[in-house]
């Protein structure tokens, strides 16, 4: 019996299918018309048209943030897969699992410049964890099914396919592979019980131990074993910005984030610290400060599912290379077993010193004539956290208010640029985390620089009832950016102060609701009217131009030089 032939773009789509994939973003064009024209054709997965291809690569992480499952993008070739670039990294530096697929020209036309021709595997092949020229339509099951295995498996991250057009309209049978083998690619989860035993002994010994928990906490899912352990070591626990969630901001045992503008007494902790426990974290700049003053007299236990992270920045005690959740089980096991003493005596002086630090945790007086930034973002989580929201963010001022006003006691629920730091990802993201997860209540915070990035994903939102709520912090400048300038640069507000359009007429224009807010007594009415609407909501809440960002560590200073206003520095 003769099998039957389907197209290379069929073979495509029926790959995606046995991946589990169901919902795609994407913008066609003429190297990917084949594949638009293989999706009208089916029903089992769902396109979202994005009006940008950055927005499509955004949309398809924040997706995979929101879900756990891999996000997936199609665009056409050069401009279209040039575009994605920018999301390919920011992907690729927080770790995120996503399969990019791209239009080529013919075969026989790559390397002679063929119009919308670029050389998307070279231009790639920094910023993503693996990527391929697909030349022959028999390679494509077992490429889609490498590329998902890649993507998902050890440190996650994108994976970029390039789909020259005469493989997608080129015929042949299908069968797809049950399993691959890839030589040379083999994490290791499980991490080697014997550091696992000093890494436990170390800990039960300290007598001022922290837990950092980074990103690798949150993909790995080991947030209850995380909880157990903290625990079972009377440990205190703090968080990178990546690792939001992965410890309850509810315990007391929390510190919540440190870092450049994480709180104080988290700093001061690790700072102080004689153990340090990390966990999925690259201890980069923006959390440990001045690196030489880091942590100079703690030993340090670095477990991460990447042996390349590991003492690459911070000399490392033990390090374990695992993944986290699988580590910690391992760590809780041989704790339990062996019952190791603990100094309940230190410990308990150990937390009434951090109870000390967090007496100064007081918030900077406001003295501004417009309404305040902190303000609008401490009613909004008052007035949506009974509905456990996603937050989405774009990067800048209003990303770290958000980070350190909204309480998150559950993974998952923060979605956030963080090692790239990448204006206009929170909208895209936004859209991405409505399609995996439709009944949650969605919130996107951003600035007004930001939110203008990405703001044509608007149609897309009212196109597919994105019901996403953009809480716009509008202070006039490029806060974060402003912000360095007033305190460094004596006031030079070069090129910061930026004009907006008329926000409330932009959602309007493109079918969505658009509300503004000026006073105080009107915050509330429009955070209620935003989250009863049944559209897209823009809130143009107009702050004042010049509110700071505190607690604030300079960069290349050490984490205990911590200001707290401006004329106010903890040392």
């Amino acid at each position: 019996m003769t099998k039957e032939l389907y197209s290379g773009a069929e073979i495509i789509l029926k790959s995606l299918v046995k991946e589990g994939v169901t919902e795609i973003f994407g913008y066609p064009g003429g190297q990917v018309i084949k594949i638009y024209d293989a999706l009208y054709n089916q029903n089992e997965i769902k396109h979202y048209l994005v009006r940008h291809e950055q927005a499509a690569i955004h949309a398809a992480e924040g997706y995979s943030r929101a879900t756990g499952k891999c996000g997936v993008a199609l665009v056409t070739s050069g401009p279209g897969a040039c575009n994605t670039i920018t999301g390919i990294a920011n992907a690729y530096y927080d770790g995120y699992p996503i399969v990019v697929l791209t239009g080529q020209v013919g075969l026989s036309q790559i390397g002679n410049d063929a119009f919308q021709e670029a050389d998307i595997v070279g231009i790639t092949r920094s910023c993503c964890k693996h990527n391929y020229l697909v030349k022959d339509i028999k390679d494509i099951p077992r490429v889609i099914k490498e590329a998902f295995h890649i993507a998902t498996t050890g440190k996650p991250g994108p994976v970029v396919i390039d789909l020259p057009k005469d493989v997608q309209t080129a015929k042949s049978t299908f069968e797809y592979p049950e399993s691959i083998k890839l030589v040379g690619y083999n994490p290791n989860y499980k991490g080697h019980p014997l550091q696992i035993a000093k890494a436990v002994k170390m800990l039960t010994e300290a007598h001022r131990p922290v837990i950092i928990s980074g990103g690798g906490v949150l993909m790995s899912g080991a947030h209850e074993e995380l909880q157990k352990l903290a625990q079972l070591i009377q440990a205190p626990v703090t968080h990178t910005l990546m690792g939001t969630g992965t410890y309850p901001d509810s315990l007391e045992s929390s510190l919540g984030m440190l870092g450049m503008h994480g709180n104080y007494w988290a700093n001061y902790a690790v700072v102080h610290a004689d153990v340090i426990l990390a966990l999925g974290t690259r201890f980069n700049d923006r959390i440990t400060g001045c690196l030489k003053r880091f942590a100079r007299d703690s030993h340090v236990i670095h477990v991460d599912i990447d042996p390349c992270s590991i003492s690459k920045n911070v000399k490392v005690d033990i390090p374990i290379v695992g993944d986290c959740k699988n580590v910690l089980l391992g760590m809780i096991e041989y704790f339990e077993k062996k019952q190791p003493n603990i100094y309940k005596d230190d410990k308990d002086k150990w937390f009434s010193q951090i109870d000390e630090w967090k007496q100064k945790r007081a918030i900077p007086p406001f003295t501004g004539d417009k309404l305040s930034a902190i303000t609008v973002i401490q009613k909004l989580y008052e007035l949506t956290k009974k509905y456990s929201p996603i937050v989405c963010t774009e990067v800048g001022q209003h990303q770290m208010w958000a980070a350190q006003l909204f309480q998150f006691n559950e993974p998952r629920k923060l979605i956030t640029s963080g090692g790239l730091g990448t204006m206009g990802f929170g909208f895209p993201a936004a859209m991405g985390a409505c399609a995996g997860k439709p009944e949650q209540l969605v919130l996107n915070i951003a600035g007004d620089g930001s939110i203008q990035m990405n703001i044509q994903e608007l149609a897309t939102c009212v196109d597919y009832g994105f019901k996403v709520i953009n809480c716009i912090i509008n202070n006039g400048y490029l806060g974060m950016v402003r912000q360095w300038q007033e305190k460094l640069f004596n006031k030079h507000y070069s090129e910061t102060k930026i004009s907006a359009p008329d926000f409330v007429k932009v959602a309007e224009a493109y079918g969505a609701i658009g509300i503004r807010v000026q006073h105080e007594d009107e915050i509330e009415p429009a955070i209620i009217k935003a989250i009863e609407a049944k559209s897209p909501v823009f809130i143009d809440f107009v702050v004042e131009n010049f509110e700071m960002v505190y607690p604030w560590v300079l960069a290349g200073e050490p984490l205990t030089k911590v200001l707290l206003s401006n004329d106010c520095a903890v040392k």
